[in-house]
């Protein structure tokens, strides 16, 4: 485990600053990545360095001019978010996925707070049809009991719109997700580590849904953007409750990271979309860049 973790370490921050460093410059190239695309990069003139990597949505950023405006709860399952962390090892691939059906679940909570019911019932979706095939294989592995069905009643409650049941349906997918953080937590040798490394995954995640949320600096993809906003609203979650060990680890770093964390927060300002951009794509890009390179100094 140590290992894994020293070596993925030196990956992330030698891509962090590759992309950072290419940001003043201020050219772009394409690049493609093992989990996702990456359609504009700053570039920089060692192009065999390694570079950030995103998971998104396969074809959204295609799709995202077509039908702004179409049914949310149809968005469901196009993406297949789990799908681009093959490339991660399992401990960590597992546990990014935990990240993204929880920010799907933070924002779905979000918008059932403020009574968007048609809103949040995309998210409500998503956790079961694009991620949770990509968990079950593995749920004895952490100890973790089936909740499928649990995933199921609960977006049933949410296209219902019964708020009466809402909370009732919601505990026990909130229980099993907590029985697979101590399946995890039991096979990991530096767990503060580990849960950095998968927040700074699901942050990167984020980056690859706003990309295909914004086209011409207006937001036409509602859904993708509250997938980015619920999946930073986790990773800050994740790396807030490892604060106090962090802050022994190294105080600066963590600062850094503090500070682009809330940077990323203003680019989501609400749950329902402002319709223009606070930033382009590429702007937020650099923002993951530079958390993500600070975040490396803490794993």
């Amino acid at each position: 485990m140590t290992t894994r973790v020293s070596k993925h370490k030196i990956w992330i921050g030698v891509g962090a600053f590759v992309v950072a460093g290419g940001s003043a410059l201020g050219a772009a190239v394409p690049q493609a990545s093992g989990r996702g695309v990456v359609r504009s990069i700053p570039a920089v003139a060692d192009t065999a360095l390694p570079r950030i990597q995103l998971a998104q949505h396969g074809d959204h950023a295609k799709d995202a001019a077509k039908d702004p405006a179409k049914d949310p709860a149809k968005e469901a399952g196009e993406g297949g978010e789990g799908k681009n962390l093959a490339n991660l090892p399992p401990d960590l691939a597992f546990a990014v996925r935990l990240a993204l059906l929880r920010g799907h679940l933070l924002v779905g909570n979000e918008l059932v707070g403020q009574k968007q019911w048609n809103a949040a019932l995309p998210h409500f979706l998503h956790p079961i049809e694009e991620i949770y095939g990509d968990l079950r294989d593995h749920l004895d592995e952490y100890k973790t009991p089936a909740f499928d069905n649990a995933l199921k009643t609960l977006s049933d409650v949410v296209k219902g719109k019964k708020a009466a049941d809402y909370a009732k349906a919601l505990k026990p997918v909130h229980d099993a997700l907590a029985a697979a953080d101590l399946g995890l937590k039991a096979k990991q040798a530096d767990w503060v580590a580990f849960q950095t490394e998968a927040a700074v995954e699901a942050i990167k995640s984020a980056a690859g849904e706003y990309e295909a949320a914004v086209v011409g600096g207006r937001i036409v993809k509602p859904v993708e953007y509250q997938d980015a906003r619920g999946f930073i609203s986790e990773g800050w979650r994740m790396l807030d409750s490892a604060a106090a060990d962090l802050q022994r680890k190294d105080p600066n770093a963590l600062k850094e990271v503090q500070v682009r964390l809330a940077e990323l927060k203003k680019v989501f300002p609400t749950a329902m979309p402002p319709k223009k951009a606070v930033k382009t794509h590429a702007a937020m890009l650099a923002i993951v860049a530079r958390l993500e390179l600070a975040a490396g100094k803490l794993m």
